[in-house]
């Protein structure tokens, strides 16, 4: 490296051709706060926070996702509802359109990175319209120190116009927002939509089809901490399972809360440089870390403060969705760098609404590679419009949003990381217990809590039959008891007091996972097939 080398202070768009000079590079996150309060667009929150309100839409639009079809991906991408085929004559069209736009605006620029093990560091521009955005980008890539960015060699560019609104008639679009990856170009471009989520999405999903295919590792839509015996547990689970929660945890080094690699030398790495968590109903008590974040260089978006900038977790007037985004470092315990060796457990997570599957239970090879597959959890009444009661939601990988594979590429992979590891692995209802939702209640945390640390500090022991239950519909091994939690707890159908409501409720869902996974089954094996529910209802 030449250590004479300056690292840059201001930055040239023109290759992408943006010609104007109006542009903010590397402003750091105290400026772009400061920035964002005098142009309106945001509102400091007691705690010091930014709080912003991302518009039309608060949370991902996964139909307006396109992934460009060209000699790239034809041939490797599973195309259909997820991964929907755009044209590159209309990307290079659009991309155009949208560089003409930009070229009106003052910019904000950021050069930042992805992938914690440098062996696979991807190198990211972020062009922002709005300096809320450019921050959120600050909070979740990794930052480059002055001598990285000396020698910065940008390999992706995330371009990001919320203000551009495509016309669908013309552009090829679905409506007027979009989110388009373009793997020759290796360009992300997000147009019409305010909310975060997809900038970082956008780079997830380009990682999970370059380190497969590329690179021969896992990407994972999981979060990662280790303990002080440098033993690994990974989490895995869709939005709202609790991901976030319980790997941010006092006792153990967060790795990340979201995205990670399993590399060939069997470690995990972090994708990110920040957390990005939910934070409806949040309380100090309850996670206590993640509250002790939300500080100055947070980012609060579509929460609801008082005129004292007082937060209210619990108002979910603007969205259910609400969330933060904060650098890493807001953690007290972190893993530095964010890279954790010998994975020995891995907990599939879900809210299941229906309230049948056992709070914790321990999964066999070909069902931890069926639920991998499956990715169940479940929608709730309130969540969208027309849910009226608990409907059964399947994602492959828990993130088939973000998976340009198929499926069964990527669990094919994490069975042979299971396999070399000894892994074990845990499934995990974070859901409902007493009943549905309605008429049970939700898990309680410091239950979920006690059940994973039992899990790590070895008190469920070793599998057998004495030990544990084999649930009569599932199939899986639930635990006859655990430390710190009740024993009827542990068993769904004694919590409901009512066996034919349970076992008529058990077997809809069973139903359910078979019907889901029917579009599955050519490409699984007896073994994965049979690693799921074997009954239906009668």
């Amino acid at each position: 490296m030449n250590n004479s080398k300056k690292a840059p202070t201001t930055v040239s768009l023109a290759s992408y051709g943006i010609t104007h000079q109006n542009i903010n590079y590397q402003l750091p996150s105290s400026k772009l706060h400061k920035i964002t309060l005098e142009m309106g667009m945001g509102k400091e929150a007691s705690s010091g926070a930014l709080a912003v309100n991302t518009g039309e839409f608060t949370g991902r639009s996964p139909k307006d996702r396109f992934i460009v079809k060209d000699e790239t991906t034809a041939e490797k991408v599973w195309w259909g509802d997820i991964n929907i085929p755009f044209e590159p004559s209309k990307f290079d069209a659009l991309y155009d359109k949208v560089i003409a736009y930009l070229n009106d605006k003052e910019l904000y620029v950021r050069d930042c990175y992805a992938c914690a093990d440098h062996n696979y560091r991807m190198d990211i521009r972020v062009i922002n319209e709005y300096p809320w955005s450019n921050m959120f980008a600050y909070n979740m890539f990794i930052r480059p120190t002055e001598e990285e960015l000396k020698n910065f060699n940008v390999e992706w560019t995330v371009i990001n116009a919320p203000g551009f609104m495509a016309d669908a008639a013309v552009d090829g679009t679905r409506q007027h927002n979009f989110a388009i990856l373009n793997f020759t170009r290796k360009i992300a471009l997000i147009g019409g939509t305010g909310y975060t989520g997809e900038i970082k999405k956008g780079i997830f999903s380009a990682l999970n089809f370059i380190l497969p295919v590329e690179k021969n590792t896992l990407p994972m839509h999981c979060s990662s901490n280790v303990g002080e015996n440098g033993e690994t547990a990974i989490f895995f689970g869709l939005s709202g399972t609790g991901k976030t929660t319980l790997s941010t945890d006092a006792s153990r080094k967060l790795i990340g809360d979201d995205e990670h690699g399993w590399n060939n030398e069997n470690a995990v790495f972090n994708f990110e440089g920040g957390c990005y968590a939910k934070v409806i109903n949040l309380s100090q008590e309850s996670e206590p870390e993640i509250y002790g974040a939300i500080k100055k260089g947070a980012l609060l978006e579509n929460i609801i403060m008082d005129e004292n900038g007082v937060v209210d977790f619990a108002d979910t007037s603007i969205t259910q969705n609400t969330r933060v985004s904060y650098p890493i470092y807001h953690i007290d315990n972190v893993q530095r760098p964010s890279i954790g060796k010998n994975p020995k457990n891995i907990f599939f997570l879900t809210a299941d609404a229906f309230g049948v599957i056992p709070p914790i239970s321990k999964l066999t090879p070909s069902q931890a590679a069926y639920h991998f597959i499956s990715g169940y959890t479940a929608k709730v009444a309130g969540t969208e419009a027309g849910v009226k009661e608990p409907i059964p939601s399947f994602s492959a990988c828990f993130g088939a949003p973000f998976m340009p594979l198929h499926p069964a590429k990527y669990a094919e992979m994490l069975s042979k990381k299971m396999k070399d590891s000894g892994v074990n692995v845990w499934l995990v209802n974070t859901g409902w217990t007493g009943g549905p939702y309605g008429v049970g209640t939700r898990m309680k945390l410091k239950y979920t809590r006690a059940m994973v640390n039992a899990v790590l500090n070895g008190d469920l022991g070793l599998y057998s039959y004495d030990d544990y239950h084999i649930h009569s519909v599932f199939g899986v091994a639930q635990p006859r008891s655990c430390p710190g939690v009740p024993t009827d707890v542990l068993s769904p159908r004694t919590t409901w007091n009512d066996d034919k409501a349970y076992y008529t409720t058990a077997f809809k869902l069973t139903n359910a996972f078979r019907e889901n996974f029917k579009q599955f089954e050519a490409y699984a094996s007896e073994e994965i097939r049979r690693g799921g529910p074997q009954r239906y209802a009668f």
